[in-house]
């Protein structure tokens, strides 16, 4: 069995920051990068928002940028899916199929994943006109027509947020009424700019092919009670149903909320189980930002890094 001081699982923003930090601290990490390497920004084409890119840099680049910068001081990427972990007892085991590792400390920063309609050609317009943050890309849709589908609160943040940019905001919805709280749900209704499409779903989505790129066109709803179809012109889709975070690995091996989040415990990106860390979107329901997430990897390199030195691994 091959030993680490620390493994890290998953390899976003916030797996690429904890192995930057921990390999500078000579701790020789491991990171397994998993089955989306980057992380959800591999699916984001303009990231504008991320400190010290003042034109911009594309999610994919951002993260081959923080993936070499972390390979410059050590750290050695595996691009393998992790199977099952026990953290039953010290060293903790991290099992790639039939490979079992061995380390010391472990970083969890499997991310989350945006809940999807299940369509066929969502992906394919992911980052091209459909969105599953607002606050990433709502910029992008100045004075244009966009949907959100939804019906919750998260729906009815993203309506809200993207009201700042658009010219108008439709939130489809598959039934006649609406589940988010009554304040989310007055102050969406009280928006000028927010109108509602009641008992539809989206069921295709359609777009064209301009200068090499796809763009978003429009959306084929379908009414929920009469079965009819109706092309829909739209300039962006977001979707507002919420977020899962990848934690099927840690079920009754780390405690999670009822949503399936790492739970903190304490202060800091500690877990329940002494030695293992959490930390970037799959301990983090309410910002879900690249640049709280890296944040969050420095805070549990660190505290990896500290908590090892108590045990006597330096």
């Amino acid at each position: 069995m091959e030993h680490r001081k620390v493994i890290i699982i998953g390899s976003g923003p916030a797996g690429l920051t904890a192995a930057l930090y921990t390999a500078r601290a000579n701790l020789m990490p491991l990171i397994f990068e998993g089955n989306q390497p980057g992380g959800q920004l591999t699916i984001t084409t303009e990231v504008e928002n991320y400190p010290g890119f003042p034109e911009g840099i594309q999610g994919p680049a951002l993260m081959d940028e923080m993936r070499k910068q972390a390979q410059r001081f050590g750290t050695e990427s595996r691009f393998e899916h992790v199977t099952a972990v026990d953290f039953s007892r010290r060293p903790f085991k991290v099992m790639v199929g039939e490979t079992t590792y061995t380390a010391d400390a472990v970083i969890v920063s499997t991310g989350a994943s945006a809940k999807l309609l299940g369509i066929e050609t969502e992906k394919e317009y992911m980052g091209y006109g459909v969105s599953a943050c607002a606050t990433c890309d709502g910029f992008f849709f100045r004075d244009q027509e966009v949907a959100v589908v939804g019906g919750g609160d998260t729906a009815m943040e993203e309506a809200l947020y993207l009201t700042k940019f658009a010219k108008k905001v439709t939130v489809i919805h598959r039934r006649g009424e609406l589940r988010a709280s009554k304040i989310m749900q007055e102050r969406a209704m009280n928006s000028e700019k927010i109108a509602f499409r009641w008992n539809s779903t989206v069921e295709e989505i359609k777009g064209v092919e301009e200068n090499g790129a796809k763009k978003l066109t429009h959306l084929i709803l379908k009414d929920t009670l009469s079965g009819t179809l109706e092309e829909f012109p739209i300039d962006g889709l977001f979707m507002g149903i919420g977020h899962r975070p990848n934690t099927d690995l840690f079920v009754d091996v780390l405690d999670l909320d009822e949503n399936g989040y790492v739970i903190p415990k304490g202060e800091g990106t500690y877990t329940n189980i002494e030695g293992v860390f959490a930390c970037g979107d799959v301990q983090d329901h309410v910002y879900r930002q690249a640049v709280t997430a890296a944040g969050s990897g420095c805070m549990a390199a660190i505290d990896a890094e500290r908590w090892l030195a108590v045990q006597g691994i330096e």
